[in-house]
């Protein structure tokens, strides 16, 4: 069974920890648990991944095109792969959403997010799987509040909220968006307890690293020489 999951962000070191790079971070995270080798390959405007969740063969696509036009590499790997849009999932952020909560919907519009809106343009449909992660109201220009980096306060929580959204995208792989949103869309970051308010992950539990080096911690599991999903391009706001 193979699964393609798409992160959206934005290319560069400019945007790295920024808001609107969410998508990214996700995928970070789990390409860690995939079992991936840290080595993306650069393809028709994206960086790609492959590893393994169960018997799902996942493919973590990161469009490095720039947000607005994250569409076309959606729209070229879904060719190369013949994969059906059942089997594809966006992650993007949402500014409608409080920051941390986390909404799987099996269709539905752009929502204003120009990456949503460039991929429903490319394939003409909006009937596609996405998981949209919040970050929040701005309380200044919405340009500049998701182009902008986390804020102190949320840096400290992205790693419960990171492993909670690659939770869901197991679950999603496995069962279903329908699944998937039943357990997740009501999930919420507690501030003072949110380790223990998470629900438990869907892998099993692993004590020591395995042959791969990865072994399970209280917050998800971790590579212990990680390898991150894409590269560099140059700075250009989008």
């Amino acid at each position: 069974m193979k699964k393609i999951v798409v992160g959206l962000g934005n290319p560069g070191s400019r945007y790295e920890m920024t808001r609107h790079n969410m998508g990214w971070l996700v995928l970070d995270r789990l390409a860690d648990r995939a079992g991936s080798s840290g080595r993306s390959r650069a393809r028709d405007g994206a960086a790609t991944m492959r590893g393994r969740i169960g018997d799902s063969e996942l493919i973590l696509v990161k469009p490095t095109t720039y947000m607005n036009l994250s569409g076309t590499a959606v729209r070229k790997v879904l060719v190369r792969e013949r994969a059906p849009l059942g089997d594809l999932l966006i992650v993007v952020d949402d500014m409608a959403l409080s920051f941390g909560r986390l909404r799987i919907r099996e269709r539905g519009s752009a929502g204003g997010h120009n990456g949503l809106r460039s991929i429903i343009g490319e394939l003409g449909t909006e009937d596609f799987a996405r998981l949209r992660v919040g970050i929040g109201s701005p309380s200044r220009a919405a340009v500049e509040h998701v182009l902008g980096d986390f804020a102190h306060a949320e840096q400290g929580h992205l790693d419960v909220i990171l492993t909670a959204a690659a939770d869901a995208i197991e679950l999603w792989a496995i069962e279903g968006a329908r699944v998937a949103a039943n357990r997740w869309n009501a999930w919420q970051l507690d501030i003072d307890t949110a380790l223990e308010t998470a629900p438990p992950a869907t892998t099993s539990a692993v004590l020591k690293p395995d042959a791969e080096g990865i072994v399970r911690t209280p917050t998800g599991w971790r590579r212990l020489l990680r390898g991150t999903l894409g590269g560099r391009g140059k700075d250009e706001a989008r």
